[in-house]
């Protein structure tokens, strides 16, 4: 499995796991819990008043089943034939792929960067037919209003009452094309629906459907006419991928299936169809819930979030929020990986996604050349891993 960060020379990645499990989890033992206080020895002489009679002891309370942290390969499975599904279509982006399946595992979101052309609204079409999801995209312009996204109060003069009209929100995929072209009043309207997964209209709280996950677009190369996301907003982006322009051989793939008549606007005649659905996903995300993380682990992606604040080429270091996100992610991809526990491996993989649009470089920095990759390669190298 392709891990999710696309540079592959900077972040260390785990041995990855093939659309059919293996019968055994890679080598490693789970984490132990540590034992609890030795009883203390008892004293060399007996009291000088003898003891009261001790009362009867009350039966030995049943032990609690042990909660079984090994990833079901039949869930595992469904959810590695997602990703053939979407290579019917989009090719020569797995990574992607593998970091949208990890988002919808977190219940997240995912920010796409990438130059125009290079399949993200095709990808997050193919996804949402592969898994039997709902999807909707909208553009995003200068002149697009919080109620175009949201939804809005329609008067019906029939009936002489207010209705709502639910925008496009309400669904299951939402691609937010080209999100850094609408005003911080537009772009604002998606926080609610982003982090509390609702909407509120009229002072009342209308639910969005599960799962619920926002991929936003936008280019990096051109800057005129854009407002740029504020970092609240973009701390809310579980993970940042960015999509690069495919390889000479799989742009030939690309114009060898158009020349054999693929239409984009067609995924059933591409051969996509659903291999999983929401039960699949529900399921699959109460099992990322029980993988196991030690303490060791939990220090270790905690200093490795800690050292970006004091990290002299950042103005702006990880927040506990990226912490909790970096956690999650590592969780997924160990579950994904047949791991029912992380390693240290997992929070190395995940590291660059998941943390690389919530530093904010300082202006000299950016000066001299100094990128947010670099400065987590470079965190990632100073912080001692855990043995």
């Amino acid at each position: 499995m392709t891990t999710p960060d696309e540079n592959p020379h900077t972040t260390p990645r785990p041995a990855p796991a093939a659309p059919a499990p293996a019968a055994e989890a890679p080598d490693g033992p789970a984490p132990q819990a540590t034992d609890g206080p030795a009883p203390q020895a008892a004293p060399d002489h007996a009291p000088a008043t003898p003891a009261a009679p001790a009362a009867p002891s009350a039966p030995a309370a049943p032990e609690a089943p042990a909660v079984d942290t090994t990833p079901s390969r039949e869930l595992r499975t469904a959810l590695a034939s997602v990703r053939g599904e979407v290579g019917k279509a989009v090719v020569g982006q797995d990574s992607a792929v593998t970091s949208l399946l990890i988002a919808l595992l977190c219940s997240g979101h995912v920010l796409l960067e990438g130059v125009p052309g290079v399949a993200k609204t095709l990808l997050v079409r193919s996804l949402a037919a592969s898994l039997d999801l709902s999807d909707k995209r909208v553009q995003f312009t200068p002149d697009l209003m919080p109620g175009d996204v949201t939804g809005s109060l329609v008067y019906d003069a029939r009936t002489a009452e207010f209705s709502f009209r639910e925008g496009p929100v309400f669904t299951h995929l939402m691609l937010a094309d080209e999100i850094n072209r609408t005003p911080p009043k537009t772009q604002a309207s998606l926080l609610e629906a982003m982090e509390e997964r609702q909407v509120s209209v009229d002072g009342e709280p209308r639910p969005l459907p599960d799962p619920f996950m926002v991929i936003a677009t936008q280019n990096p190369v051109e800057h005129e006419g854009t407002y740029p996301l504020p970092e609240a907003q973009l701390d809310r982006f579980l993970l940042k991928v960015v999509l690069p322009l495919p390889e000479r051989d799989h742009e030939i793939e690309v114009l060898a299936r158009h020349a054999a008549g693929f239409d984009p606007r067609d995924l059933a005649a591409a051969g996509v169809r659903p291999v999983a659905g929401r039960d699949v996903l529900a399921a699959a995300r109460a099992e990322v819930r029980r993988v196991q993380v030690a303490p060791e682990v939990l220090g270790y992606a905690v200093d490795v979030c800690r050292a970006t604040r004091t990290s002299p080429s950042l103005e702006l270091g990880v927040s506990p929020r990226g912490a909790t996100a970096l956690l999650a992610t590592s969780r997924a991809w160990a579950w994904l990986s047949g791991r029912g526990y992380v390693t240290p491996d997992d929070v190395k993989a995940l590291a660059h996604p998941t943390l690389r649009h919530r530093v904010q470089l300082r202006p000299e920095a950016e000066l001299e050349g100094v990128t947010a990759e670099s400065v987590l390669s470079s965190v990632l190298a100073s912080v001692p891993v855990p043995r």
